[in-house]
């Protein structure tokens, strides 16, 4: 009897985790609908300015000795009038960053461009905070922002700054794209990832009138918007997803341009993808709990509530992962489950679970590449299992952000280097690393549990859960592994100073 009890204790623990991950996965369907339905439908400007008006360009940097300068060129190359432009470096480097950006910028003033050059000699805020500090000398009525990592094309204002035709408008936000998407396998996963996001679900969210956030660069601001809202805030790491729903719950409406393309450079390592994740995750709860009770004290409708709440709370799907991953044993192998419950639970959360995923990444890498699609749709399961293999990384944000566990922004290290194949061999001997983790270690124990239900199930014939258990095995096994392996490259390039200074002169060059 008591055994039986435990059986069914561990039954339904695992049936609440799966059915809470299921109805994450339905609303990707749901996301999916929305943008079949509206992707036909492109938003022109509503009119063009006669007289353009003044733009402010923002460009918050901390210690990016490899791509600040490249920013800077690309920024000074963008069509606009120079009367009509001004250009803030906002850096908070703490590395020679600072000296090359400082030259650069008097350089660009002798040109006749207007570059204010603007160093904190503290961080308070981060980045919030450094583009609350330009905001009070910015001239411009509407804000530019780029990441140190991006590379704007030079008609970018042109295509963009009359959307703010309709006085309603508060930000326009450009998708991204991926200047070093082959440089490896986890680059192209990443960029399928951020494909799903930046194309599926900000169109469909935008196209439809439901809430969606500014991405935190390659996007623009009417400065009123920000001061209106309640301006830059620094309480959570994802400043841009906080203030993209105060601003929208104020009244402010969002335009997203998907045809509207800004290049930029995905983390090349395992470590500093993990960070970007974790910072990405923790802020976006953060933002939870900071929000949601206002949203829905708001006279928003309640279609909107609904979404907005799926939205901000859809990073807890990590945790649930952990969960998951802790109770595949004891639920699957404590019990044998007929034939009718496969039918009736098995299947349908299967569906929503993970053919969700696949169908929602098919449909966005279907749209931005109609011809040549399918040559990626074959990483599926490899995403699946990165997805599980981050899981942990993710599950420490989502703690982090309940315990009110207080961290700074970490930034993630970026490096200029392309699809260069012979400067990828140099990675492990640039200067900046994220911190040192205990999480690989986790990560290995996860990878060890799995080999062990993988086992079990060959020994008792459950051949059809050995597929998904080889997901789980190969994604903490996958992410484990990279993770060590940079520590161990790094740690040999110290015992190389000389040959590592060479390399930092080549990799930067």
């Amino acid at each position: 009897m008591d055994a039986l009890f435990n059986s069914a204790i561990w039954s339904i623990c695992y049936l609440l985790v799966v059915v809470s991950l299921s109805i994450y996965g339905a609303h990707r369907f749901v996301i999916c609908y929305l943008f079949l339905r509206h992707r036909d439908h492109p938003i022109q400007p509503p009119g063009k300015f006669e007289d353009l008006p003044i733009v402010t360009i923002q460009l918050p940097i901390f210690n990016e000795y490899y791509v600040g300068k490249r920013l800077l060129t690309a920024v000074s190359k963008i069509s606009y009038p120079a009367a009509k432009l001004q250009i803030q470096v906002l850096d908070d480097s703490t590395d020679e960053t600072r000296v090359i950006l400082e030259r650069e910028s008097e350089i660009l003033r002798s040109q006749g461009l207007d570059v204010q050059y603007i160093h904190r000699t503290d961080r308070t805020g981060f980045k919030a905070g450094a583009l609350a500090h330009g905001l009070k000398t910015a001239k411009g009525e509407f804000i530019f922002i780029f990441d140190a990592d991006f590379v704007p094309q030079s008609d970018i204002l042109l295509k963009t700054i009359h959307h703010f035709t309709s006085p309603q408008i508060g930000m326009v936000q450009m998708r991204w794209g991926h200047l070093n998407r082959r440089y490896s396998l986890l680059t192209r996963m990443q960029a399928i990832f951020l494909d799903g996001h930046l194309l599926l679900e900000q169109t469909a969210r935008s196209r439809s009138g439901r809430f969606f956030n500014f991405n935190g660069t390659a996007g623009a601001w009417r400065k009123s918007c920000i001061e209106t809202s309640g301006g830059w805030q620094h309480d959570t790491l994802t400043e841009d997803l906080d203030l993209s729903y105060r601003a929208q719950m104020c009244g402010w409406k969002f335009v997203f341009l998907p045809d509207v393309v800004v290049p930029a450079e995905l983390p090349v390592d395992i470590n500093g993808f993990k960070s970007q994740q974790h910072r990405w995750t923790k802020g976006s709860i953060q933002t939870c709990k900071k929000l949601l009770p206002q949203l829905w004290r708001s006279p928003i409708p309640l279609m909107i509530k609904l979404e907005a709440t799926v939205h901000l709370t859809s990073n807890f799907g990590y945790l649930l992962l952990v969960f998951l991953c802790l109770l595949v044993f004891p639920s699957s192998f404590s019990t044998t489950h007929s034939t009718l419950y496969f039918l009736l639970v098995d299947v349908p959360i299967f569906f929503f679970s993970s053919i969700s995923v696949a169908f929602f990444y098919i449909i966005s890498q279907r749209h931005l590449n109609p011809r040549g699609w399918f040559t990626d749709i074959w990483m599926l399961p490899l995403l699946l299992a990165l997805a599980v293999g981050m899981s942990v990384n993710n599950a420490r944000g989502v703690i982090e952000a309940i315990l009110n566990h207080r961290s700074e922004f970490t930034r993630t290290p970026k490096y200029g280097i392309g699809n260069n194949p012979r400067r990828a061999q140099k990675i492990s001997t640039v200067r900046y690393l994220p911190l040192y983790s205990f999480l690989p270690f986790i990560e290995f124990l996860f990878a060890a549990y799995f080999t062990f239900c993988v086992s079990s199930a060959l020994l008792r014939g459950h051949w059809s859960s050995i597929p998904f258990l080889l997901i789980f095995l190969s994604g903490f096994g996958y992410v484990a592994c990279k993770s060590l392996l940079f520590w161990i490259q790094r740690w040999l390039a110290l015992t190389h100073p000389q040959r590592s200074s060479q390399d930092q002169r080549e990799v930067a060059a």
